[in-house]
């Protein structure tokens, strides 16, 4: 593989102080080899459109998708997998956490033959101690509960062989957690390792909320286990009522103890608690019936407002 394409995909929303610095290291990276540097702007609100249009006009390989709107960054890296042109796709943010100068790595297991090429994090700067936790937590939860495996400690900047780009633009479903999607056919893998850096400027644009959504959206795409743990626990829920009741009337008819009437505290305890039970699994099964909802309205993944240099 003497003669190949990059293809660099940037999703990007309101990252204007850190776009130029990024450009500026990520093109000493990639100007060696063919390329093309898409970045995708997610409804930016900030001047990150006006900076990267500035580039754009000096040099014809950046390249910029704008949104109409928000749609996520998950569909921001989708929408820059569908326009790209390369051989060799590589996704990654701007915000710097992640370093350029590990691409010239990726691309030489590429060329081994690899057809995915992870970067793991062996350490996290800059990261609170509750983000790190619950990311360790979520992966070991999403791998338990799903038959697919998703490597820990890996986020979406990564390189993908065309094969398996080609792939994601045929999926029938909505690309709501790119990284099962990933890993879900069993290509050959291969990971380089680095410590992240915390972001150069600016405060994350994963919030608590998003990354809970992203959680669901990760359990509920890739695993039925779910709603096959609330039958288990409705079973044993109602065995557990029943021993109880027949509990009690042993006590009560054959040895003659106890108070047959129950008390308030155990009436309020079991009613609580039968009723959170109730609600969790509604909640459950609501969660598959929305994706089902979002499936069959078959909208856009996203609406493109402006396309510069493609």
């Amino acid at each position: 593989m003497d003669n190949f394409q990059i293809s660099v995909v940037v999703p990007v929303y309101n990252e204007e102080k850190n776009i130029q610095v990024f450009f500026e290291k990520i093109i000493k990276v990639i100007k060696k080899y063919q390329y093309e540097l898409i970045f995708v702007s997610d409804g930016s609100t900030d001047k990150s459109e006006e900076i990267i249009k500035k580039i754009c006009l000096k040099n014809k390989n950046v390249k910029l998708i704008s949104f109409t709107r928000n749609f996520g960054h998950q569909m921001a890296l989708f929408a820059g997998y569908e326009f790209s042109k390369g051989d060799g796709i590589i996704s990654i943010d701007a915000d710097l956490q992640d370093p350029p100068e590990l691409i010239d790595k990726m691309i030489g297991l590429w060329q081994k033959g690899a057809k995915i090429v992870y970067a793991k994090r062996e350490k996290r700067k800059g990261e609170s101690f509750f983000k790190i936790i619950t990311a360790k937590l979520f992966y070991k939860l999403i791998n338990f509960l799903s038959d697919t495996s998703i490597p820990s400690e890996v986020g979406d900047f990564r390189l993908l062989d065309k094969s398996v780009v080609f792939y994601l633009k045929n999926l029938k479903e909505k690309p709501e957690f790119l990284r099962g999607l990933v890993s879900w056919p069993g290509f050959k893998t291969e990971f380089v390792y680095f410590k992240r850096d915390k972001r150069y400027s600016g405060k994350t644009h994963y919030t608590l909320e998003k990354m809970i959504n992203l959680a669901f959206n990760g359990i509920t795409s890739f695993s039925t286990k779910p709603l096959r743990l609330s039958t288990y626990f409705g079973f044993m829920v109602s065995t557990t009522a029943v021993l109880i009741v027949f509990f009690k009337s042993v006590q009560h008819f054959i040895f003659n103890q106890g108070d047959w009437l129950p008390g308030w505290a155990s009436l309020f305890f079991s009613t609580v608690f039968l009723g959170g039970v109730q609600l969790i699994m509604i909640g459950v099964l609501g969660e598959y019936i929305a994706k089902i909802y979002r499936e069959i309205q078959k909208r856009p993944n996203y609406l493109i407002k402006e396309k510069i240099n493609l």
